[in-house]
């Protein structure tokens, strides 16, 4: 026996798609550890294991899966014992044609059974063949599973998995299933063991969180989940996404605007403001009662910063109903639009539809959005300017913050700031106060000394995490969708998510 041969197994995920995805990937990572793996270092190149956690929303998800999984043939062979395991929504989709199209994947598995995977690995590497293994309904609610957080200071919080709403656009109810939500207790006793590590955000998690209760048949059992969560000592803030406009009753918005660490910013999705194009879309409401839902929300709370999702060139499409989207941007002043070009989801019934929109409309309509809706992020930003705000120092958030000599985080509202490093030692979690004094469409800048530094229990976790003798790797972050409209090419990064 070599001394390669004792060293731990080393692994390396690589997480597509939405924060559903990016959570289940924390409970890969802890499943992996639990059986003695250990996680390669950041850069490293040559992992024992590599895991895809795949998304099936895009139309060419599996082409993009397939160049990466053939990336990796000639590292296989350099490389005796390594393993490559396929999970998540494309393999709940494609289940054995994986191993068809790419013969040297060791493992295949579903959305429903993730707890299997060290399992799995172990079986293929007696065998010396691919397991794949896919079950139809959720063998274990992932938040009972080990996991490894990928951040001190925030944390994901699943409430629910699955949905029930059958939009003709998306097939991620069919690969994830019917709507399965976790009791009350579990999901309080969950938080106050984050906050005890150390966690002062949270995000409630569901691929339609706010439809919460259906399973019990309460209705305001979300509006009361909110409350609960933020009676927790020593959570400072709580946030959740993303929420259906069908499910969103007035108790949330009162358990919004009452309870005083739950943020006041909502992520909405739109998808269109057509009625027409809504109910080809098969959701549940139209232009009116989304309107509503906005203006409910800003005579309750009118600080509230709200993002949404809208898709561009639905089948059938026409201008009149692009221009009610238009309509529908200016009148809410959405803080932040993510906008998605329609591609083709195969497996949905939209795929199939006629009427589908010529390439070079979809995109003179995308423009026009996306320019409509910077110069509305730029006014709203703007009104920032001037105001004192109380920044979550975040990991991650500013690309350009060693360049700059600067620091970034998130203000209450989820709006991210760039601001000016204090004299004294400030760590990811604590909290610092700035004055803003410039606004970007996609960013608030403090170019002022802070004007004060609160050190805290998430800066003194992130701090012993950091002084762990093991370097550890920079974190995956965590919360809402950034406020900031990502660049043409990150956009399809960010469309990979499933937005209800």
């Amino acid at each position: 026996m070599t001394a390669q041969d004792t060293l731990p197994r080393s692994y390396e995920i690589r997480t597509y798609g939405c924060q559903m995805n990016v959570h289940d990937s924390e409970r890969l990572s802890g499943l992996l550890e639990q059986a003695g793996y250990v996680r390669a270092p950041e850069g490293a190149d040559g992992a024992d294991v590599v895991v895809f956690n795949t998304c099936a929303v895009r139309e060419n998800a599996d082409n993009r899966l397939y160049g990466n999984l053939g990336q990796l043939v000639p590292k296989k062979a350099a490389h005796p014992g390594m393993q490559i395991a396929v999970g998540g929504c494309l393999a709940q989709k494609d289940r054995d044609t994986i191993v068809k199209r790419a013969p040297w994947v060791d493992v295949v598995f579903g959305t429903h059974n993730i707890g299997q995977l060290p399992v799995l690995l172990e079986r293929a590497r007696i065998a010396d063949e691919a397991q794949v293994e896919i079950v139809e309904s959720l063998e274990t609610f992932p938040s009972t599973l080990p996991s490894r957080r990928e951040s001190a200071y925030a944390a994901w919080v699943a409430i629910s998995v699955g949905c029930n709403n059958t939009c003709t656009f998306c097939i991620v109810p069919a690969l994830r299933g019917k709507e399965k939500d976790r009791r009350p207790g579990d999901v309080l006793a969950e938080v106050e063991a984050l906050v005890a590590e150390g966690v002062i955000e949270v995000t409630l998690l569901g691929q339609n969180v706010n439809a919460y209760g259906s399973d019990i048949g309460d209705r305001e059992a979300f509006s009361k989940l909110l409350r609960a969560t933020g009676g927790v000592e020593g959570l400072e803030r709580v946030r959740f996404t993303s929420p259906h406009p069908r499910d969103f009753t007035d108790d949330v918005i009162a358990a919004m605007a009452q309870t005083p660490n739950v943020m006041h910013q909502l992520h909405m999705p739109l998808q269109s403001g057509s009625d027409r194009v809504l109910k080809a879309m098969r959701r549940s409401y139209r232009q009116d009662r989304y309107l509503g839902i906005i203006e409910n929300v800003r005579a309750a709370m009118p600080d509230a910063a709200i993002t949404t999702d809208i898709i561009v060139g639905f089948p059938g499409e026409t201008e009149e109903d692009f221009e009610q989207t238009l309509h529908v941007v200016r009148e809410a002043r959405f803080a932040q639009a993510f906008t998605f070009q329609y591609s083709k989801r195969p497996g949905t019934p939209a795929a199939e539809m006629d009427g589908q929109i010529p390439k070079a409309v979809v995109q003179e309509r995308y423009e026009r959005l996306v320019a409509l809706q910077e110069k509305i992020s730029w006014a709203e930003n703007k009104k920032h300017v001037g105001r004192t705000l109380e920044v979550l120092v975040a990991e991650g958030e500013g690309r350009k913050d060693d360049a700059t000599r600067r620091l970034s985080g998130r203000a209450p509202d989820n709006r991210l700031v760039h601001f000016e490093r204090p004299a004294e030692t400030v760590r990811p979690g604590d909290m610092v106060t700035v004055e803003v004094t410039y606004a970007a469409p996609h960013h608030l800048l403090a170019e002022n000394p802070p004007l004060g530094v609160r050190r805290t229990r998430a800066g003194d976790a992130w701090e012993r995490r950091n002084a762990a003798p093991a370097p550890q790797p920079a974190g995956v972050m965590l919360g809402l969708p950034t406020i900031g409209a990502p660049a043409l090419a990150a956009s399809a990064a960010v469309a990979d998510g499933c937005a209800c």
